[in-house]
């Protein structure tokens, strides 16, 4: 009885620690596979960031035509100072003036600005154009995220077919050494035509292997990629490969990538923001105007008593040293304006290239497919006569292998040349700044 309940709880164990081990599989279309990788990318986390901090330098900004208050207050202890009040007689101290021994000293002072030569208003606006920047910088992020998940989807794709097909040419081939094996056994066949067989098995137990070890590299990928468990078993929606789109001229796509590259719009709003930076460094040369206001009291003990000083005023702040002085914060805006302009040529010679990079390399795949499938269909053809020859004698177990090894070649080369094409298709809308719009 108690081997029989050792065993009982031996078993339930084993299953619970199945259970436990046990990989999640869910199945998930490329659609849904972009979503999970934008909502996890530890990328756009770094861009919120980025765009909460602009959106302070803008807060910030904005804060500069507000008016400002201060309160300030000082307990002084005087080292004996000798205080004469011109406006009233002297003491009667022998002649001597009271001593000062402590101060006390409070001041509410309140500026409003009125002018500054336009640099407020300059920096506000382009710290706006730099919040709108940091957005787009985050949505053109987002596209190359959404680019990278096809990818890695594109990839476990692609293993899991290998693995398909491996499988069922290992079933094959494995059926074909039994029955190679008792013609062997019956004299009808030689040993050394039989090891042919069992060799051309290995290779492909092996292809699977390495197949199988892909597909792992794959789905951890895919995992990390989409924010969930390292064990989680992605099951891949196969038609993705035949969701392409119509095809257009080269021009269509050039346009789109001018309107709605996300890089090139944040490059624009940059050198707008570069613009107004010109324009408050050349007004740093202008006088600043300010309307101010403030309180005091004071404190001199046995001396002087001072209440409800209020005053009301215009204050003008000009740096005399502008006269002489190299106005550098123009200069350095000067070198980011040219440096931005360069940049913005840069980037759109680099879209036109990719653009027509990406259009050719796609319209290349999308004609690879029909010349696979020819070959595909000739392999196959082949391997059936090859092997009703073989069957009749008329060929030998050489030739059989080699119909069979370009037979199971050219099948994953079908596979792989669509999913290719897919990706490639992907990558131009990408290109194009239209990939998440879809």
């Amino acid at each position: 009885m108690k081997k029989i309940y050792s065993s009982i709880v031996t078993l339930f164990f084993l299953a619970w620690g199945t259970g436990a081990n046990a990989q999640e599989k869910r199945t998930i279309t490329l659609d849904e596979a972009v979503m999970l990788g934008i909502q996890n990318s530890k990328n756009l986390r770094i861009d919120e960031a980025k765009i909460q901090e602009a959106t302070a330098n803008y807060l910030e900004a904005r804060n500069n035509r507000l008016p400002s208050l201060k309160v300030s207050g000082s307990a002084l202890a005087l080292a004996n100072a000798d205080v004469n009040l011109m406006i009233l007689p002297p003491s009667n101290n022998e002649g001597k003036s009271p001593k000062a021994n402590s101060a006390f000293y409070g001041n509410v002072a309140a500026s409003l600005p009125l002018y500054a030569g336009g640099r407020i208003k300059y920096g506000i606006q382009s710290a706006q154009y730099l919040v709108e920047a940091s957005k787009l910088s985050s949505e053109n992020d987002k596209v190359a995220i959404a680019y990278n998940v096809s990818q890695a989807y594109n990839n476990l794709f692609k293993a899991s077919q290998a693995i398909k097909v491996f499988k069922e040419n290992l079933s094959v081939s494995q059926k074909r050494d039994e029955s190679f094996q008792k013609l062997e056994d019956n004299g009808i066949i030689a040993r050394n035509d039989k090891l042919k067989a069992s060799l051309q098995t290995s290779n492909i137990e092996l292809q699977l292997l390495e197949a199988q070890n892909n597909f792992s590299i794959a789905s951890i990928n895919m995992d990390l990629l989409l924010g969930l468990p390292d064990t989680t078993e992605i099951d891949i929606d196969e038609n993705y490969i035949d969701e392409l789109s119509q095809s257009h001229p080269v021009s269509y796509y050039l346009n789109e990538a001018t309107g709605n590259r996300k890089d090139l719009q944040a490059i624009d709003y940059q050198r707008k923001a570069a613009d107004l930076g010109l324009k408050s460094a050349k007004a740093e040369s202008l006088p600043t105007i300010a309307l101010t206001g403030g309180y005091i009291a004071a404190d001199v003990p046995k001396i002087l008593t001072i209440l409800n000083a209020a005053n009301i005023g215009v204050g003008i702040q000009y740096n005399i040293d502008n006269l002489w002085k190299k106005n550098s914060s123009l200069l350095r805006a000067e070198a980011q304006q040219k440096q931005l302009t360069a940049t913005n040529d840069l980037l759109s010679d680099q879209i036109r290239l990719e653009v027509n990079r990406d259009f050719q390399n796609s319209e290349f795949a999308k004609r690879k497919i029909a010349v696979y499938e020819k070959a595909a269909d000739q392999a196959n053809e082949n391997y059936r006569v090859t092997k009703n020859k073989f069957d009749n004698g008329l060929a030998t177990i050489t030739e059989l292998l080699d119909a069979d090894a370009a037979q199971i070649t050219t099948n994953i080369n079908v596979v792989n040349a669509k999913a290719d094409a897919a990706l490639a298709n992907r990558k131009l809308l990408q290109t194009s700044g239209i990939l998440t719009s879809r």
